[in-house]
């Protein structure tokens, strides 16, 4: 099967290459499915796009029009694909959503202890001969109240991570997880409970339209121990500007995140040569000094891109020979 790869990354492609062992013929190009490179798919049969990529419905349209049938997306999100609009236009769709969820649960507990330990001030301290500790105090996890929004795969890891620091824990999710119940001691809230116990707060939830901007004004202005709040969701599920306020007005002690919802065309790509970032917010989050910002990297691990590289070449395989693919999505 002939195979685009859109917005394929140097880093990924030794994992791809591996997996396909040459059973698809690959084209490989770095920039990202839009409207105007759905073109490039013309005499390809499947498309493999990234979470930075643009599937929309107009884009769907002109891939149709091209002879592309199957998506696979290298990514456990699908936020960025109507699905149901995909599948109307005949084409088979598939994730990667077992890739590693303990990857993305030690980048934030990584984001966590970064921020709250100041290693990067710390860093930039003694960098300088500064070795002083007056801007280095951070605070004990053991004891704390830790909240987990969404208790699906990431959520799971991290609820076991944090139940080893000796933390008090709660989730938020419309499923409850018994086995964290019993075996953790987790106590599932709702959303205003939460904003009011807890001193950490970890977002691990899909982006729907039910969880955009669900931490917003409303939310942020409740919570009563000022925590720091951690995102390896999605950057949408947070209103930025928001959070702004939340930090200057010491609703919140601090912001660690791995997304931003205006991160599309910014982030994975090396601007260090030109002045592409015009984004004001963007520029108030990488100069907050309550904010620790990383750019969508909390899946890179060599683990998690083998794991996704052979889902990937898994759905091919299962296509190829006429079967439904073990990750394909349902409208």
């Amino acid at each position: 099967m002939k195979v685009l790869v859109y917005s394929a990354k140097k880093f990924e492609l030794p994992f791809l290459e591996k997996a396909n062992d040459g059973s698809h013929d690959f084209t490989f190009i770095t920039e990202r499915l839009t409207s105007e490179t759905a073109m490039k798919a013309l005499g390809h049969k499947a498309v493999s796009i990234f979470s930075a990529d643009d599937p929309s419905p107009i884009v769907l349209e002109k891939l149709k029009d091209f002879g592309v049938k199957y998506i696979t997306l290298r990514s456990a999100g699908y936020d960025n694909i109507n699905v149901a609009q995909a599948k109307k236009l005949g084409f088979k769709v598939a994730n990667a959503p077992d890739y590693s969820p303990n990857a993305i649960a030690e980048h934030a507990v990584a984001l966590l202890q970064t921020f709250n330990r100041r290693i990067v001030v710390s860093q930039e301290q003694i960098h300088k001969n500064n070795f002083s500790l007056d801007h280095l105090v951070g605070m004990d996890i053991h004891n704390k109240k830790v909240g987990v929004m969404g208790t699906g795969r990431i959520g799971r890891v991290l609820v076991k991570i944090m139940y080893g620091f000796g933390c008090s824990l709660f989730a938020n999710d419309t499923l409850v997880d018994e086995a964290l119940q019993s075996e953790y001691g987790v106590t599932y809230v709702s959303k205003e409970e939460l904003s009011r116990q807890v001193d950490i707060l970890f977002i691990c939830l899909p982006l729907t339209s039910m969880t955009y901007h669900l931490l917003d004004a409303s939310f942020l202005k409740q919570l009563e121990n000022k925590p720091i709040i951690v995102n390896v969701a999605r950057g949408a599920i947070v209103k930025t500007v928001d959070m702004f306020n939340a930090l200057n007005e010491g609703w919140v002690s601090g912001y660690a995140t791995d997304v931003y919802e205006k991160e599309s065309g910014v982030f994975f790509y090396d601007h260090s040569d030109d002045s592409y970032i015009q984004d004001p917010h963007l520029i108030r989050l990488l100069n907050h000094p309550k904010i620790l910002l990383t750019p969508h990297q909390a899946f890179a691990t060599n683990e998690a891109l083998k794991n996704i590289a052979e889902q990937t070449i898994e759905s091919l395989h299962a296509w190829d020979m006429g079967k439904a693919a073990k990750h394909e999505l349902q409208s």
